[in-house]
C-alpha cells in the first residue's frame, strides 16, 4: 500500500514507472498559508492572546480592541492559532469600551476612583478611627460586618464613640476567636481610662468594638478598635461619653481614680458562692481589704479644694470603717460570718456620703443601675464585635 506524501508541494525524486503516484496539474488558486512542520502544531498569535487579557481587563479596552483585529489579520495570512481568543478579547473589549464612555459621560469613574483611593488610604473605613472619634453606621447597628462608617461631630446623635484603639502584633492571622478574646479583655480594661465617670455613662451605653477579619487582616488591619454604642434598638448616643484629664480638673481625676480602682477590686469576685468555696471569698475579700487602704491614703495625700474638702473627709471616714469590715470578712470562719462582714463593707459604696462628694466636685450625682453584664459587651452577634 502506497502512503500518500504529507501536505504541501513536492518535487518529483526521479522518472515514474507504472505504479507510481504523478505530480498533480497545477491549479489556477491561490497557494495556501505556509503549514508547520508535519507533526507540530501552529503556534498561538501572541496579539490574540494579549487582546483577550486587555478584553478580560477591561482597563484599556480600546486598545483591545484593536489587537483583536490585528491579530485576526495575522491569524489568517500566518496560519496561525488563536482565532477564537482574539475575537473574545474584541468583543469583551467593545463591551468594556461602552462602559468606559458610559461612565465618564456619567461621573461615575471619577467616584469609582475618589472610592478606590479613600480604600487604599484607609478613609472612611472602620479602621480609619482614632480615640475621641464618634461616628455613624451605615447599617445603623453595631453588628455584623463594617466596611465604611461615616465620622460625625459628638454633638449630633451618632451609633459609637470610640475611646481606645489597640494595636495586634504582626504576623499571621490568630483567629476569629483570639481576637474576639483579646478585643473582649483590652476594651473592658480601657474603659474607665476614658470615660472615668461611670455615673455619667447611660444605661443603655456598653462596649462593642470593631475586629480585623481574616481578608482586612492581609490588606495590614491590625487594629481593635473600642467603642461605646447604645444596646437599645435603633438607639443612638448624643454628646461624647469622654471624662478623662483632658476634660477633668485634679480634684476630679483624683477622686474618680481612686473610685475607679476600688470598683475594679469589688467587681472581681470569686463566682462561687461562700457555701461553695469559702476560701476563694476570702482571698478576694482580702484583697478589697489591701485596696481600700491603698486608696484611703492616696485620698488622704491628695490637696482638695475648698468646697470638696471636707465632704471627701467624711467620705475617707466610711471606707474606713468598710476597711475593717474586709479585713473582718477575710478571716471569717464560716459563710453566714463572711456575708455580715461582706455586706458592711458595701455599705458606703453609692452610699450618702459618695453623693455629697460627688456632688462637691461637680460630678455626676445619679448612680446608675447595676445590671448583669452579658459576656463580650453589649453585642447581639457572634463575636461580641465587629468584623471590619
Amino acid at each position: 500500500m502506497s502512503i500518500p506524501p504529507p501536505p504541501g508541494p513536492h518535487q518529483p525524486q526521479g522518472p515514474f514507472t507504472p505504479g507510481q503516484y504523478a505530480p498533480p496539474p497545477p491549479y489556477p488558486y491561490p497557494p495556501y498559508p505556509p503549514y508547520p512542520p508535519y507533526g507540530h502544531p501552529a503556534p498561538v498569535n501572541g496579539v490574540a492572546i494579549g487582546a483577550l487579557v486587555l478584553g478580560l481587563l477591561c482597563f484599556v479596552p480600546a486598545i483591545g480592541l484593536v489587537l483583536g483585529l490585528i491579530a485576526l489579520a495575522q491569524i489568517k495570512k500566518r496560519g496561525e492559532r488563536g482565532k477564537g481568543m482574539a475575537i473574545a478579547g474584541s468583543l469583551l473589549s467593545s463591551v468594556g469600551l461602552a462602559l468606559w464612555t458610559l461612565a465618564l459621560t456619567t461621573g461615575a469613574a471619577a467616584d469609582f476612583w475618589d472610592g478606590f483611593k479613600g480604600a487604599a488610604n484607609g478613609e472612611g473605613t472602620a479602621y480609619a478611627l482614632a480615640k475621641g472619634d464618634c461616628f455613624d453606621s451605615p447599617t445603623g447597628n453595631l453588628e455584623g460586618e463594617a466596611y465604611d462608617v461615616d465620622r460625625v461631630t459628638c454633638s449630633r446623635p451618632h451609633d459609637g464613640e470610640v475611646f481606645a484603639v489597640v494595636t495586634l502584633p504582626g504576623g499571621d492571622f490568630p483567629g476569629d476567636d483570639e481576637v474576639t478574646r483579646t478585643a473582649d479583655d483590652r476594651c473592658y480594661a480601657l474603659r474607665d481610662g476614658y470615660a472615668m465617670d461611670s455615673w455619667a455613662v447611660p444605661d443603655d451605653a456598653d462596649v462593642y468594638y470593631f475586629i480585623p477579619s481574616r481578608q482586612s487582616w492581609r490588606l495590614g488591619d491590625r487594629e481593635i478598635t473600642c467603642l461605646f454604642g447604645s444596646t437599645e434598638e435603633n438607639g443612638k448616643l448624643t454628646g461624647s461619653l469622654r471624662n478623662d484629664p483632658t476634660t477633668l480638673d485634679a480634684d476630679q481625676t483624683a477622686f474618680l481614680s481612686a473610685s475607679n480602682t476600688v470598683d475594679t477590686a469589688l467587681h472581681e469576685e470569686p463566682e462561687e458562692y461562700p457555701e461553695e468555696d469559702l476560701a476563694a471569698n476570702r482571698a478576694w475579700a482580702k484583697d478589697v481589704h489591701a485596696v481600700l487602704g491603698e486608696q484611703i491614703q492616696e485620698l488622704r495625700a491628695h490637696s482638695w479644694g475648698a468646697k470638696a474638702k471636707q465632704p471627701v473627709a467624711d467620705l475617707i471616714k466610711e471606707m474606713q470603717e468598710a476597711h475593717k469590715e474586709w479585713a473582718r470578712a477575710a478571716t471569717a470562719k464560716d459563710a453566714d460570718t463572711y456575708y455580715a462582714h461582706y455586706d458592711n463593707g458595701y455599705d458606703y459604696v453609692d452610699g450618702p456620703a459618695t453623693v455629697t462628694a460627688r456632688k462637691a466636685l461637680g460630678l455626676d450625682t445619679t448612680a446608675p443601675t447595676y445590671d448583669e453584664e452579658p459576656e463580650g459587651g453589649g453585642e447581639s452577634g457572634d463575636t461580641g464585635g465587629l468584623d471590619v
